[in-house]
């Protein structure tokens, strides 16, 4: 077990070390990349291959991090629960959005994600939605307290919240990816909102409701034990995902996107977080015969 919590927190921080190399590089390197060029071959090699494999190992980091920590915490069959069905709707909504345009609108991957799923969705896209998504619905699960007071109500308000706090990392997200320097996708016809149409939104937040929704009604006889402690791996996940997309997009001056997904999505995962009980909780849907204890575990946020 001590193997695999050193090995998950080598992964999430080379996946925050990425994401801020990632940052500095196109808010700073691309645009002043003759000085780059001018360092000889060692410098042109750095860049060459920050721009074709940075994106790409920034997201399996994050994807294998947040794998071992859900095989730590849930267990192997409630990872794989929410995991299959979240990269498996996610990666069918992508190919039909860049296919037929719909739910999102008219897109197309550019390079610098990785290869290409029918050659149209970059592998690593539904790596994302997975562990993003992980991260914002276990967020609002624990602290909405789905499990000490278990009501149908309070499941889809769970299921409601995540996805919104998944849908608002994309407001920062968007402007960032799709109209930067290096952009990693572009819009057929630009949207209303800053470049992006507003169907975008609505199906980020149908396609992330519709896999959490089946991730719960899989999850609803598991039974696990968790405490506040066990969020610190997906507020860290949530935080460093947004604080990357927002620093890209605040450098291309896209502060409203930036400041709305602040608004209804950073400040309200903060407030969850805090919220959620620090002794420990259930998470199952369903009473129980048997439980499953975790051992309590403790990431340093510096």
């Amino acid at each position: 077990m001590r193997q695999l919590v050193i090995a998950e927190r080598v992964c999430l921080i080379g996946h925050i070390l990425a994401k801020a190399f990632g940052l500095v590089g196109i808010l700073l390197v691309i645009p002043n990349a003759e000085i780059i060029m001018n360092l000889g071959g060692v410098g042109q090699t750095a860049m060459q291959t920050s721009m074709a494999d940075g994106g790409v190992v920034d997201i399996i980091l994050g994807t294998i991090a947040v794998s071992i920590y859900a095989y730590r915490v849930l267990g192997w069959r409630t990872w794989l629960m929410f995991m299959l069905p979240s990269v498996s709707i996610s990666v069918g909504s992508e190919l039909l959005g860049t296919s037929t345009g719909f739910p999102f609108g008219d897109y197309s991957y550019l390079s610098g994600l990785g290869y290409k799923i029918a050659g149209l969705v970059p592998f690593t896209i539904p790596l994302s939605w997975f562990y993003v998504g992980l991260s914002s619905y276990l967020i609002a699960r624990l602290g909405l307290g789905v499990a000490a007071k278990p009501s149908l109500v309070r499941h889809i308000s769970a299921i409601a919240l995540g996805a919104l706090l998944f849908t608002c990392w994309d407001f920062a997200l968007e402007p960032a990816m799709s109209q930067t320097s290096l952009p990693f996708w572009y819009w057929e016809h630009p949207g209303a909102f800053f470049g992006t149409p507003y169907q975008n939104y609505a199906g980020w937040f149908g396609t992330s409701a519709l896999f959490m929704s089946v991730a719960a009604l899989l999850w609803r006889n598991t039974p696990i034990k968790l405490e506040r402690s066990h969020l610190n791996v997906p507020i860290i996940v949530y935080l460093s995902n947004f604080t990357f997309a927002a620093g890209l997009s605040l450098g291309s001056g896209f502060f409203i996107p930036v400041s709305l997904g602040l608004v209804l999505g950073v400040i309200p995962a903060v407030a969850l977080w805090l919220r959620s009980s620090p002794t420990t909780a259930n998470l199952s849907v369903a009473p129980a015969a048997t439980e499953v204890s975790v051992a309590s575990i403790k990431v340093a946020v510096k």
